[in-house]
């Protein structure tokens, strides 16, 4: 009998121990600190200033930056060789851009459109109504790679004025025909990316302070909605690494699994970011009155 308690102590101790060895490799492992997303030593630069609220930074194929400022109503391009100039006038309130296939895609807050602009300045209207009602004021959007466009559509003036009867999301299908909303209950959507395999998008409800992850159906639908992080964002971007960077006071990554894992504190609120230059290794930030880069160890998509 007492040969069998020994046993059966001998057994509980090393049981022990194997859990307590367990806990210790589970804690080192969330302890671990990954690379910063930062190139070693970079700061926060100053490229221009002055102008009224940027936003919607967005990169050619060649790395130049092209950015909104809404309330002088004008497309600024920051070149590659550090020169600004006005890329459009009468911009209709651009907000967020994208580029896709050579043409600069456009929310346009003002003119409640959806707009693609040629290398030329050539402006195509992509969509301007929802059920034969106008937009409220289009923020932000993603194109997917199958050529569809997310776009969201809150109102942060005169609410009352809301075509739409709420602020939602939608989707411009590949063939350019058809609009489909695809979220209908959040407070007031703003950022949105997706990855570059067209299986998730990100879209942050700045009104409702947490940013969420759905998964893309084949038709462009949404499904399987999940919160991502427990913060809104006004413009959203994505690197190499599959790090999602929301601008909130200041701009936080988090990582794929939605783990916050770095601040980045820029001299003015930020509004929008993105990845550009030749190596598309620097990141751009658009805050209020100015346009900052900083460099970075990680590349953008």
């Amino acid at each position: 009998m007492k040969k069998r308690y020994y046993c059966l102590a001998i057994l509980l101790f090393l049981t022990a121990i194997v859990d307590a060895d367990e806990k210790i490799l589970l804690k080192t492992n969330e302890d671990v600190q990954a690379p910063s997303v930062v190139a070693k030593g970079a700061e926060v630069k100053k490229l221009a200033g002055s102008f009224g609220f940027t936003e919607g930074p967005a990169a050619d194929a060649q790395g130049n930056i092209f950015f909104s400022d809404i309330p002088n109503n004008r497309i600024h391009k920051w070149s590659l060789d550090g020169k600004l100039s006005t890329f459009r006038e009468n911009s209709g309130g651009a907000n967020g851009l994208f580029f896709k296939d050579g043409n600069l895609l456009a929310c346009e807050g003002g003119g409640k459109r959806l707009v693609s602009i040629d290398p030329n300045g050539n402006v195509t209207v992509l969509a301007d109504k929802y059920q034969e009602k106008p937009f409220n004021s289009l923020n932000d959007l993603w194109p997917d790679p199958k050529g569809g466009i997310y776009f969201t559509d809150p109102r942060y003036e005169n609410r009352d004025g809301m075509q739409q009867g709420g602020e939602h999301v939608y989707y411009l299908a590949p063939d350019r025909k058809k609009v489909v909303r695809v979220i209908d209950d959040m407070v007031r959507p703003n950022g949105v990316i997706g990855t570059p395999d067209g299986k998730l998008l990100y879209v942050a409800d700045h009104g409702g302070r947490k940013t969420f992850v759905y998964t893309i159906n084949e038709d462009g639908t949404l499904s399987n909605k999940k919160l991502f992080a427990p913060k809104g964002s006004d413009g959203m971007t994505i690197d190499n690494e599959g790090n999602i960077y929301l601008t909130t006071s200041v701009v936080e990554v988090y990582n794929s699994n939605g783990r916050k894992i770095e601040t980045i504190v820029v001299p003015e609120i930020p509004a929008n970011v993105c990845f550009g230059g030749k190596d598309k290794k620097t990141l751009f930030i658009t805050a209020r009155t100015s346009l900052y880069s900083l460099q970075m160890r990680i590349n953008g998509v």
